[in-house]
């Protein structure tokens, strides 16, 4: 049998987010229907569900009945979440047989889809990216260097895929800040490196670009574009061809 026949055979599978423990539910919604529109990009008979980790009994519910499931963690980088917490959730709710993919932070096909979806954006705003800067807005940590790193290796990869004149990172959490870095800035393009359109990305981005004077686009987290359920469809396809069930 063929990689390729292997990922074309059923498989079950479950997009895990971290989501949001102080209000669940809406992001509990954002990833049944993120499932919904990567199965449609999948082959007939595959089982595919969502759910966060924040929403209580979700992720068991999402895990009842699944046979040796693929897991698609909906991070932006590996970290305690991907690397601890959630393999300790899959043992607790007697899940065996489960291949994790790794993060969609991390997904050789993301910097193309960044590429264009930044290139798009200054085409729209009338900026000559050579002129501009594209400013990757994301998370980082004070306490891993796993979202930082990740982040970099995203800003390393756009170089040569984007032509603009300056791309840099800027951390709601840590050094360099956000706001820090869009001062920096004369003209440019905000693209935030993020999974979920929820509280940093509604609240810390657009404070931290107000609070810097930043005047340039502002665009929708990269997690939300349109074309992501294929980009996850193909991950999944992938795994399957490299691990299938038993």
């Amino acid at each position: 049998m063929t990689a390729k026949d292997r990922a074309l055979r059923p498989r079950d599978a479950l997009i895990v987010a971290h989501g949001a423990p102080a209000d669940p539910a809406p992001q509990e919604v954002v990833l049944k229907a993120l499932a919904t529109a990567t199965a449609h990009h999948l082959p007939e008979g595959w089982r595919l569900r969502g759910a966060t980790m924040a929403a209580e009994g979700a992720l068991e519910e999402a895990l009842a009945g699944l046979s040796q499931p693929l897991i698609y963690p909906f991070f932006m980088a590996e970290g305690f979440f991907t690397g601890t917490l959630l393999p300790r959730r899959l043992t607790a709710a007697g899940v065996t047989g489960a291949v994790q993919t790794p993060p969609f932070g991390v997904d050789p096909a993301l910097p193309a889809l960044m590429a264009r979806v930044a290139l798009e954006a200054a085409q729209a705003s009338g900026i000559t990216p050579a002129d501009s800067a594209l400013l990757v807005a994301a998370h980082g940590s004070k306490v891993s260097r796993t979202s930082a790193d990740s982040t970099h290796a995203m800003v390393a990869a756009l170089g040569p895929l984007t032509g603009f004149g300056r791309i840099l990172a800027g951390f709601v959490e840590e050094a360099p800040f956000l706001a820090d870095q869009a001062r920096s800035l004369a003209h440019g393009i905000c693209l935030p490196f993020f999974a979920l359109e929820a509280g940093h990305v509604v609240g810390d981005i657009p404070e931290a670009m107000e609070e810097a004077g930043f005047d340039g686009p502002i665009l929708s987290p990269i997690g939300q574009h349109p074309d992501v359920p294929a980009l996850i469809a193909a991950a999944l396809m992938r795994a399957a061809a490299e691990r299938p069930a038993a």
